[in-house]
């Protein structure tokens, strides 16, 4: 298509129309996004079907991770080629036929084989239903439509593992594949029938070979080394050792190759804008230190406190609620209040939330576990929609999907490294608080022989005693560590306010940058 086609970008929907695109973009975006933890608790039934241990099991998660982590930050390079409504429609419907093999697959390898197409060609949806959900609405209401958006990203991850183990229990797990296909052909005819006369301006790009090997090379390297981290006891296995040395050294490359080359299929120029690179960082931050904590709850809920998994997964549920009330408010007044203020007011609530969190016992009954969980929705209203804003303001239309698929790339890396960090920080200090607490119930100790006589007059040999009270240190050990984590997390937080000031001042959407990327 010729460079000279139509430049001017067409005017926001209005009425059924804006209202069908909105949830049309969002129901593809909602799928997406449960597909990233639906998978999680069904892995045991999943690896016993296909017989194959659970550790193997986890290359269905690990495979998704990677696949996506490389194609989210091609969105703008591919947005600029195919367009961003034809680009939309092909991903979901891939997505759609990804699915449908996954649900299928015989065997493993096939399955993790899928999983990684599945989300590979998932990898544009994301960044493009912000784009073109933004260019559905007008300027002045710029804050709604992300407020929207995200509400779809919010209730999601919630969603995932309640839905993914409820089909698991009463159907069976290829069913956590299969319910993306209705979703998924209603989106894409739906959206297509709304946007495909809004088709973006096309420009035939040469391909950045050498910059899209290095990128595949160091971010499957990277991702590969967070999900097996753990499991390879991190830095004293050779295979994480060389994982890492490659992740450094492609990265170079990377950076030298796509800051230097014409048309660069990542778009790292964008770095150069402080609100960019402050709101991105902020944005991925504090994602990261979320979902660490959000991963680490209810395992500890699960494998410490005897909550079965439905059990935790009504723990985490009600996150969603007060986002659900408070977003569309955010969204309608972000153009007369600063972001800034609102993006500090979540730091500062994620911080009081893991505080709360860091005072918890082994006696905490389920509502003392919920209220923290309830009061984190202020934090996720107050989170995605003011730095998204910050993040996007003042860039061109043509920008927006690659500022968009950047800061979503960054995000969900950060997403994975908070995960692996929390959870291996939590067995380091868990086996350091287990040494301490040995110490105080050693022969000496009058409290540990009185508990060891009364598990004894109950009938308990002296084995089957020591290893009832090493429960019970094994517990407290595991909590203190979670303490642990969740204090250093509030901290965190708190840390992360003076950054988001380091942008710069937004104008009211109705009147220049913030919204810009309404158009």
């Amino acid at each position: 298509m010729s460079a000279n086609a139509q430049h001017i970008p067409p005017a926001p929907l209005e009425g059924s129309a804006r209202v069908w695109g909105t949830i049309a973009l969002s129901a593809a975006t909602f799928m997406n996004v449960l597909d990233t933890s639906i998978a999680n608790v069904s892995l045991p039934a999943i690896a016993g079907d296909l017989g194959v241990s659970p550790n193997q099991g986890t290359w269905v998660i690990t495979s998704f991770a990677v696949a996506n982590a490389i194609a989210v930050p091609l969105t703008g390079w591919l947005s600029q080629r195919f367009g961003q409504v034809r680009l939309f429609i092909a991903s979901v419907m891939l997505f759609v036929i990804a699915s449908w093999l996954c649900g299928l697959a015989p065997s493993m390898p096939l399955l993790i084989a899928f999983r990684a197409l599945q989300g590979f060609v998932a990898g544009p949806m994301i960044p493009l239903s912000q784009s073109l959900l933004l260019s559905s609405y007008p300027r002045a209401l710029a804050g709604l439509a992300m407020a929207m958006w995200s509400m779809t990203t919010l209730v999601a991850p919630v969603m995932g593992p309640l839905l993914g183990g409820w089909i698991t229990d009463n159907i069976s797990w290829s069913w956590i594949f299969y319910i993306n296909i209705p979703v998924g052909v209603i989106a894409a005819f739906s959206s297509w029938a709304i946007y495909h006369k809004r088709e973006t301006e096309r420009r035939s790009l040469p391909i950045d070979k050498v910059g899209l090997a290095l990128l595949v090379v160091w971010v499957g390297c990277m991702q590969t080394m967070l999900d097996l981290g753990k499991e390879y006891d991190w830095f004293s296995s050779p295979t994480i050792v060389a994982l890492a040395v490659i992740t450094v050294v492609g990265f170079a490359f990377f950076l030298a190759w796509e800051l230097t080359d014409e048309h660069p299929v990542v778009d790292l120029r964008l770095f150069a804008r402080r609100n960019f690179w402050a709101g991105t960082l902020a944005v991925s931050v504090g994602y990261g230190l979320f979902f660490g904590n959000v991963v680490l709850l209810p395992l500890w809920l699960q494998q410490f406190m005897g909550y079965t998994a439905t059990d935790a997964g009504m723990i985490m549920a009600p996150v969603g609620l007060l986002a659900l009330v408070l977003s569309p408010v955010v969204g309608k007044t972000i153009g007369k209040v600063d972001p800034r203020r609102y993006a500090s007011i979540a730091f500062a609530v994620f911080a009081l939330v893991l505080w709360m969190r860091s005072r918890f016992n082994t006696q905490a009954d389920f509502g003392t576990i919920m209220v923290p969980t309830i009061i984190q929705g202020v934090a996720m209203a107050f989170f995605f929609i003011p730095l998204i804003t910050i993040t996007l303001s003042g860039l061109t239309p043509d920008r927006i999907p690659a500022a968009s698929g950047l800061t979503n790339f960054v995000r969900i890396t950060a997403g994975a490294i908070g995960t692996s960090v929390s959870t291996t920080l939590w067995e380091s200090r868990a086996a350091l608080h287990h040494a301490h607490l040995t110490e105080l119930v050693g022969p000496g100790s009058n409290v540990a022989q009185t508990a060891l006589s009364g598990l004894a007059s109950a009938g308990l040999t002296q084995e089957q005693a020591l290893a009832q009270v090493n429960r019970l240190v094994d517990q407290q050990a595991f909590m203190l560590a979670a303490n642990d984590i969740f204090w250093g997390s509030a901290v965190l937080f708190l840390i992360m306010v003076p950054l988001v000031w380091l942008t710069h001042p937004q104008p009211a959407p109705g009147g220049g940058d913030a919204a810009a990327g309404a158009h």
